[in-house]
């Protein structure tokens, strides 16, 4: 993937034909964390802490349902993803950047959840699988994406 250029609040990448179709993929997963993994509080007892946990996660699935209606309407749009001599150029404004970051890392986060949650002394010892290795990849490949985008934010000031 490259940043080719920001212009005032659009952003042109350049992807290759295989980091488009891996880019689509993580993004049809979407969402994989599960509206129950939010909580207000681990520890402390709140007032009406049932009706809050709901009304929390009942926010969460109007943002969650907006964003899954962004990605598709992304998916599908004719003209997003332009031929170009090294792959595919398309534009992003920083709104969509924002959402699309919001969609990476859930895929990330799922797919860690989905692992167990391993920290860091724990990575050396997950099992290479037909269950573990699907989780892996999609978690690294959110990962890099999430990490292309916030560096091409970040340079554009």
């Amino acid at each position: 993937m490259k940043f080719i250029r920001q212009y005032q609040n659009a952003f042109t990448f350049e992807v290759s034909g295989r980091e488009k179709s891996w880019l689509l993929a993580i993004l049809k997963l979407f969402p994989l964390v599960p509206l129950s993994h939010h909580r207000l509080s681990k520890t402390t007892k709140l007032p009406d802490q049932e009706a809050n946990q709901r009304l929390l996660e009942e926010s969460l699935k109007a943002q969650r349902d907006e964003n899954q209606k962004l990605v598709l309407a992304m998916l599908s749009e004719t003209g997003r993803f332009n031929p170009c001599a090294s792959g595919f150029r398309f534009d992003l404004t920083r709104l969509e950047i924002e959402w699309l970051l919001q969609v990476l890392n859930d895929v990330r986060l799922g797919s860690w959840l989905a692992l167990g949650s391993p920290d860091l002394a724990q990575e050396d010892q997950l099992v290479l699988n037909a269950k573990t290795l699907p989780q892996i990849q999609r978690m690294e490949l959110a990962g890099m994406f999430e990490m292309f985008f916030l560096n091409a934010v970040s340079r554009a000031g």
